[in-house]
């Protein structure tokens, strides 16, 4: 970095300065075919002397001060409660304004990052709520213009309508529990649990699911002991049902859903794993986003709002602990996270 001290910008240009009537002085002596080496010589220390000693006191007097008064005034709004002002160069100065503008440039890519992202979240959930709404307008329409009349019609379109609403009413749901959780406004409420106990439960809740989309959920518990952790029962219940669903949903034909623990030093480590279709790599690292799909047409017959693992993501988060996905095509999918011990 360049010295911006007063004697520092002083120098340079008196060496400058010097040098050009050094060299005027010279030219001039050619010319006349009369060069005096003497006299050269002693122009170069005077010129430089006369030159720094005018231009030390303008940059002094008419420069320096002025930006000093404008920075004090600026640094003065930057200072803490009970700092004190203290006295700076103007290479102290540049350093902060180069700090400034690479924060305020750090800052407009974030802002510009959150547009896109607020721009992308509008565009997802309009489109969301664009298709059960048309569903269900078309199917009104139908009944309105005869179908009513029609046993054959009639109730199967309502039932139709009724699970788009379902639909509608999930997806505003799943919405308003990530905007919760992200401002903190559900407090997770840590507590002792049997994790053991809790797997347990979840995979006889979700025996029906299992059987209709032909697959199998095993809980690989060797101990067969409870396995203390400190989190939020329903939470990380929330949590099980999301990422075993998921594998069920894209798991193949009388495939498996495996469900394992390990014992982690101050931590347990949940494993959910499939041998189903798989993830691309390139889709792993945003599998967590909002509405992110790796099969768009699919999921959306399956019904899922693609806020379920956002939503896993989160809880998680509140647990202070976090979860990874690792994959490979047409061999499954395993997701793991982790609580502490109890």
């Amino acid at each position: 970095m360049k010295d911006l001290t007063p004697n520092g910008i002083a120098l340079r240009i008196s060496i400058t300065v010097a040098i050009a009537v050094t060299l005027i002085v010279f030219l001039l002596e050619y010319f006349i075919s009369t060069v005096n080496v003497f006299l050269i010589l002693t122009v170069f220390p005077l010129a430089f002397l006369a030159s720094y000693i005018g231009f030390r006191i303008a940059v002094e007097k008419f420069i320096y001060k002025k930006i000093k008064v404008i920075y004090r005034t600026i640094h003065k709004l930057k200072l803490k409660k009970g700092e004190e002002q203290k006295e700076f160069s103007l290479n102290q100065i540049q350093e902060e304004v180069e700090d400034w503008d690479k924060l305020n440039k750090q800052e407009i890519e974030r802002l510009k990052g959150l547009e896109n992202y607020r721009r992308e979240f509008v565009g997802n959930v309009s489109h969301e709520l664009k298709t059960p709404i048309f569903n269900i307008q078309g199917y009104l329409l139908t009944l309105l213009e005869g179908g009513l009349e029609d046993p054959s019609i009639n109730v199967n379109y309502l039932k139709k309508a009724n699970k788009s609403v379902n639909r509608m009413i999930s997806l505003i749901e799943d919405l308003d529990e990530i905007s919760k959780l992200e401002s903190g406004a559900i407090e997770m409420n840590i507590e002792k649990i049997d994790l053991a106990e809790l797997i347990k439960e979840v995979i006889n809740s979700l025996e029906l699911k299992a059987k209709k989309n032909k697959g199998t959920i095993i809980f690989v518990d060797e101990s067969n002991k409870p396995v203390w952790v400190k989190a939020d029962a329903g939470g990380i219940n929330q949590v099980l049902v999301n990422l075993i669903v998921n594998s069920l949903k894209y798991g193949k034909e009388n495939g498996e859903t495996l469900i394992k623990l390990f014992d982690m030093h101050d931590n347990i480590l949940v494993e959910v794993a499939d041998d189903g279709q798989g993830i691309a790599e390139e889709h792993l690292s945003r599998l967590f986003e909002r509405f992110y799909r790796t099969d768009k047409g699919r999921a959306r017959e399956s019904g899922g709002t693609g806020l379920g693992l956002s939503i896993v993501k989160h809880i998680i988060e509140a647990h202070n602990q976090t979860i990874n996905v690792r994959s490979t095509v047409d061999v499954g999918s395993t997701f793991s996270f982790t609580l502490k011990k109890a």
